[in-house]
């Protein structure tokens, strides 16, 4: 039997290589002569960098660059020599965790550390880019990023704009005869698992802005804003994407992307599933062992283990999820190509013990041997029927 484990990690608590090498081991308990190998998967969310680093033999590059709040923090990217590929996560430079709770507002926050890592990239010979757009900080339609590349921006009196959330609506024209000339010949991915339009009651201030801070007055105020300035750049590029899907996400990060960069967007677990050549390994596959930390009614709208399922699916495989906890909500898995799920709890703890490391490997490998007890049971009872 040849099993492929592609699991993504359990925030705060197991990475995607441990998990699948506990998976492994419980596979392997149970039926020593299975063809056990796995995949690092991920979503293009927290934890993607590190996952396909070190999954892939690739290098974590680790720069200096601004933070959210302007102040100096580390960064990491990761290039993947086989997949000529750098691999990025806005919220290394520009994330949330990155603000304490007190001071979030996203009128003081910046993208201009995503715009230093990409310079960065660009210096090494970087060409092929796949950058995640979650978890941010910012609400400043990526003008704190498009400074850093070149980009000018001024306001009605002529004055140049800084790159913060609160500066977007002042600016009046905009200047891209600076930007880098290296990023025309780059190829970038944008994963974003968000659909939202730049403005209105779907977009990014009125739907993200309250997780980042804002309040009613200061959600009103950077909607007006970012409607502003979508104006201002329809009249100065001739493009009108405020509406596009994904054009609010990171705070209109993603606009700021999809006009200046000429990025594309894209499902975050399908690029990086494309990335990893995941179809060829499902191909091989009898049983497809996937799952998260938490499965309910989000994991069909795009997270892994809904994109490894469809995949595996296409090539026939039994296809069987784990997970710390399961909700209610989990049953849509089983409609969309997920065979079974588990729960991996073994007994009654609190969240905290759950997710010590240890314990999440316990979990996973006792849960997996169950599984494939319950597999080989089912196979050897249909060859003597």
């Amino acid at each position: 039997m040849r099993v492929l484990v592609a699991i993504d990690s359990m925030k705060g608590s197991i990475s995607s290589r441990d998990a699948a090498a506990a998976v492994k081991a419980g596979i392997l308990s149970v039926s020593s002569e299975a063809q056990v190998d796995w995949v690092p998967v991920a979503d293009g969310g927290e934890g993607t960098v590190e996952t396909l680093v070190s999954g892939l033999g690739g290098e974590l590059i680790q720069v200096n660059v601004t933070g959210p709040l302007g102040e100096p923090v580390q960064a990491a990217y990761g290039w993947l020599p086989q997949q000529q590929t750098a691999v990025f996560e806005m919220a290394q430079a520009s994330g949330l965790p990155l603000v304490p709770s007190e001071k979030r507002n996203p009128l003081h926050t910046t993208t201009r550390g995503v715009g230093e890592m990409l310079l960065d990239a660009l210096d090494r010979g970087y060409r092929r880019m796949i950058i995640g757009i979650g978890g941010s900080a910012t609400n400043d339609c990526g003008i704190g990023m498009l400074l850093a590349l070149g980009c000018r921006f001024f306001d009605d009196a002529g004055q140049e704009v800084a790159g913060y959330g609160r500066d977007v609506g002042r600016i009046a024209r905009i200047d891209a005869s600076g930007l880098d000339p290296r990023l025309a010949g780059c190829e970038i991915q944008v994963a974003c698992d968000v659909n939202n339009p730049l403005c209105g009651p779907n977009g990014a201030s009125a739907v993200f802005g309250p997780q980042k801070g804002a309040t009613p007055e200061i959600v009103r105020q950077m909607d007006a804003g970012a409607l502003r300035f979508s104006q201002v750049v329809k009249e100065a590029t001739g493009i009108d994407a405020a509406d596009a899907a994904g054009a609010g996400a990171a705070g209109g990060l993603g606009y700021a992307l999809l006009v200046f960069l000429r990025a594309r967007m894209g499902s975050g677990i399908s690029i990086i599933l494309d990335t990893l050549r995941f179809e060829e390994k499902a191909a091989w596959a009898d049983v497809v062992i996937t799952g998260e930390g938490r499965l309910d009614r989000q994991t069909v709208m795009g997270k892994v283990p809904a994109g490894v399922a469809e995949a595996a699916k296409r090539h026939g495989a039994l296809v069987v999820a784990l997970a710390g906890c399961v909700t209610p909500e989990a049953r849509a898995c089983n409609d969309h190509g997920i065979d079974a799920y588990f729960p991996i709890l073994q007994r009654p703890c609190t969240e905290r013990e759950a997710m010590e490391l240890s314990q999440a490997s316990a979990n996973l490998e006792a849960t997996a041997a169950q599984v494939f007890h319950l597999i080989t049971a089912c196979e050897t009872w249909r060859a003597n029927s």
